[in-house]
């Protein structure tokens, strides 16, 4: 994949990978900038469920325009060069910078104040637009270089209103340790949801620590 050219997009490095994606970095070769290409991982491409989920968060955050959301460019598919499913890609902004989890350990008081805001800000203006986040954690929020939080990863995100039902009744979407108790339990979630998961990033950014012991979702 590194040095490959999909569409016109050179792919420059990995990023990193989640249960709903693994991401590079890439060279964005008609407008010449930096993009970060999500993938719809190849043993996942075969469900339709999960392809109207992928196709959801682009959707999903692709009608939010905040400094504290990472931006959705575009949505696409390749052909794959084996022969298999094509491969179905977000086109998002590039963010430069470190992990929410990263930058936990070396920050003030003031400085964990200002990130707060700007993590409820971003909240904020996707709750208006109907969209809930459902995994709010350090890990999905990036600390640019000059200080700004941008909300990554809406794979999880779900539109209010969507009549498509995309977890199946039962399964827990998030991650244990920050979901809130109806996430859990396999419920719906709202907005409120995410206020739970933020105010537990808000008390692991301040005390460094969980307000929960428990690792795991029973």
């Amino acid at each position: 994949m590194i040095g490959e050219t999909i569409s016109h997009y050179q792919i420059l490095e990995k990023l990193g990978e989640g249960g709903m994606g693994v991401v590079y970095k890439a060279r964005d070769t008609k407008l010449d900038r930096e993009v970060a290409l999500k993938f719809l991982p190849p043993h996942l491409a075969k469900s339709s469920d999960d392809k109207a989920r992928f196709t959801q968060e682009a959707k999903a955050a692709a009608t939010l325009n905040h400094p504290n959301i990472c931006t959705i460019h575009d949505i696409s598919e390749a052909p794959d060069p084996d022969g298999g499913e094509p491969r179905i890609f977000i086109v998002m902004e590039y963010v430069e910078g470190q992990q929410l989890r990263e930058k936990m350990a070396g920050l003030n008081t003031n400085q964990a104040i200002e990130l707060g805001i700007q993590i409820a800000d971003g909240l904020a203006a996707a709750h208006e637009k109907g969209i809930v986040h459902r995994d709010i954690k350090p890990e999905n929020i990036m600390v640019r270089k000059d200080g700004i939080v941008q909300i990554m990863d809406f794979g999880l995100a779900k539109l209010r209103g969507t009549v498509t039902r995309l977890t199946a009744q039962g399964c827990t979407d998030g991650t244990a340790g920050y979901m809130s108790p109806e996430q859990v339990q396999g419920n719906d979630a709202d907005y409120r949801s995410d206020i739970f998961s933020l105010g537990v990033v808000l008390y692991e950014l301040f005390t460094g620590q969980l307000p929960f012991k428990g690792v795991y979702a029973t």
